[in-house]
């Protein structure tokens, strides 16, 4: 009787091995097919799914390095989509977070730069330049891309000419850093030096005209 019950045992306990095998298996065909709709988010749950099974009889050190690869891609998509929502403090946050899980992958600050960089053109050509002097300082000042000062202080003189044609003189109430409202006074002032050179120009004109005339 005791041989008998050892036999069952063992039945039971291969048929349970074959079901979570064939389980997982499919888990793992699920997980690829979701990885090629670009559905990484369910291909981490699922490929964790069949980690969590005992005996799954699948290569675990593949879908572990597969995993390695797709958890910085979700997160770099989640930071992006913050940055594309203009909820910036957001999107810092979720990029240095993943920066913080995932050290070793330098492409992350990387593409947090690009994100904030192509931002900024995309706010730039829709004449947001605000936000665009924002999202440039962004991508220079958090994400060391060097190449988003330059159109920084290319949006902060256009934010300096609006303000000039409101004939606004003082800059303390825009939404902007400090350092940032100091180069923006910077090109305010620029912009009114430049209107008195004009004006000075159209008066000298007006004089030396009058001048003709009275010699005349």
């Amino acid at each position: 009787m005791k041989k008998v019950l050892l036999l069952l045992v063992a039945v039971f306990v291969t048929t349970l091995s074959f079901a979570q095998e064939q389980n997982a298996a499919e888990l793992v065909e699920k997980a690829n097919a979701a990885i090629e709709s670009k559905d990484y988010e369910k291909a981490i749950e699922l490929f964790e799914s069949v980690l969590e099974i005992p005996d799954n009889g699948q290569d675990e050190e593949t879908i572990k390095n597969v995993l390695s690869q797709l958890k910085p891609v979700v997160a770099k998509g989640k930071a992006n989509d913050a940055v594309e929502a203009k909820d910036y403090k957001k999107a810092i946050e979720l990029y240095k977070a993943a920066m913080e899980e995932f050290p070793d992958d330098v492409s992350i600050a990387e593409a947090a730069g690009v994100s904030f960089y192509n931002e900024g053109v995309k706010n730039y050509k829709s004449e947001e330049f605000l936000e665009a002097a924002k999202c440039f300082t962004i991508s220079e000042k958090e994400f060391n891309n060097e190449k988003a000062e330059k159109y920084k202080k290319a949006s902060l003189n256009k934010v300096a000419d609006g303000l000039g044609a409101e004939g606004k003189t003082d800059v303390s109430d825009v939404e902007l850093c400090e350092e940032n409202k100091v180069l923006l006074a910077e090109s305010l002032a620029n912009v009114y030096v430049k209107e008195g050179n004009e004006l000075y120009k159209s008066g000298t004109a007006i004089l030396i005209a009058a001048n003709e005339k009275v010699s005349a």
